[in-house]
């Protein structure tokens, strides 16, 4: 099973965990900084691996609970819509 592994040190903003994700995940040229966006990407756009585990996202979950608060939603939504393919906080 391929894992890949996103490490989210220094990532303090939606603006950079975006940037991150469009980078690594292979996200189209329009993609901005918008979880409709992500969604839409992560279900129909680009193949995502067997699993994706995120890393070091303490600090960003403290500068940006809600968008904490919507990842973990995101996470759990994508677990029931695309299994067996999963997202985890490693």
């Amino acid at each position: 099973m391929l894992i890949m592994t996103l490490d989210l040190t220094g990532i303090t903003s939606k603006v950079a965990l975006h940037q991150l994700f469009k980078e690594q995940l292979g996200f189209e040229e329009w993609y901005g900084p918008s979880w409709d966006a992500f969604w839409d990407s992560i279900v129909a756009i680009v193949e995502m691996p067997p699993v994706l585990t995120m890393k070091n996202w303490e600090e960003f979950a403290r500068c940006c609970p809600r968008d904490m608060e919507i990842l973990r939603q995101v996470i759990q939504d994508y677990e029931e819509e695309m299994r067996p393919k999963r997202m985890v906080l490693g």
